[in-house]
């Protein structure tokens, strides 16, 4: 390296890197017993796309909807929503529209990541619209529920892969599980272009444009547990080592996946 000439002014500093791009947003929930039968919601806030609206739910349940109040998650983006029920509370968590992941500026891949927390026997119901997957973007969502032993949950989860005609873009996702502290489900799902090889063959999505699953924990399965069965061509349900059962359905569009996952909900559900 020459140096600098006498006199000469000191170098400048390196350029700093760009700061990171996308927007971070979080959405938040409590849901409490209120003493009276019902489910109060003592902190309901949301930001940026994350909208949280309260709507008529049922008898001694506490509704909310998700509302998109701009186009998300985009490349870049992360995106939180955090549920946490108290015992005795009943919160039933939907969406109002499609999720569409959308590809970035600057090819950054977006995040989108769900906690519920249930306490003593609280109840929540995790019903969100599909999850489309768009050409040309890339996210990866997390999904962790952390729940006590006489706790109940039912959680659904539809991705789509790509808009009616398109080609999917890269969607890699995480269900964890726990009850009491101890692991009940984990489990990684990844299609798309960049995924692991075979992700649409024949051991995999066998060409089908839609995925989907449905798990209900419930203490009530202790003693009397489904049993494993066929649900159709391409759906099953599947007994945990818990109180729990997992229903995976495979379809070529999101409304035969909804019917698959509906039909499985009044089975199990509640």
């Amino acid at each position: 390296m020459t140096p600098a000439p006498a006199g000469a002014p000191p170098p400048a500093p390196p350029a700093a890197a760009p700061p990171a791009t996308g927007l971070w947003a979080t959405a938040r929930i409590e849901a409490v017993a209120d003493g009276r039968g019902g489910t109060a919601l003592p902190l309901l806030a949301g930001e940026g796309p994350l909208a949280l609206r309260r709507v008529r739910g049922g008898a001694g349940e506490a509704e909310v909807m998700l509302v998109g109040a701009m186009s998300a998650p985009l490349g870049g983006d992360h995106l939180t929503v955090e549920a946490a029920a108290g015992p005795g509370a009943r919160l039933a968590l939907h969406s109002a529209a499609a999720t569409l992941a959308l590809p970035g500026r600057g090819g950054e891949p977006a995040r989108y990541d769900v906690l519920l927390t249930l306490a003593g026997d609280a109840a929540v119901r995790w019903l969100p619209e599909q999850l489309v997957s768009v050409r040309g973007s890339d996210l990866r969502v997390r999904t962790r529920a952390e729940l006590a032993p006489a706790s109940r949950l039912v959680l659904r989860e539809e991705q789509v892969l790509g808009r009616s005609g398109e080609d999917p873009g890269l969607l890699r996702s995480r269900l964890t599980v726990t009850r009491g502290g101890r692991p009940l489900l984990d489990q990684d799902t990844a299609c798309g272009p960049g995924a692991p090889g075979g992700w649409d063959g024949p051991a995999g999505l066998a060409g089908h444009r839609a995925l989907g699953q449905l798990l209900v924990v419930d203490p009530a399965f202790a003693a009397a547990p489904p049993a494993a069965a066929v649900l159709g061509e391409f759906a099953a349900a599947t007994p945990l080592a818990g109180p729990a059962v997992l229903v995976t359905a495979l379809a070529p569009d999101a409304l035969r996946l909804r019917e698959l996952l509906d039909a499985a909900l009044r089975t199990y559900g509640w």
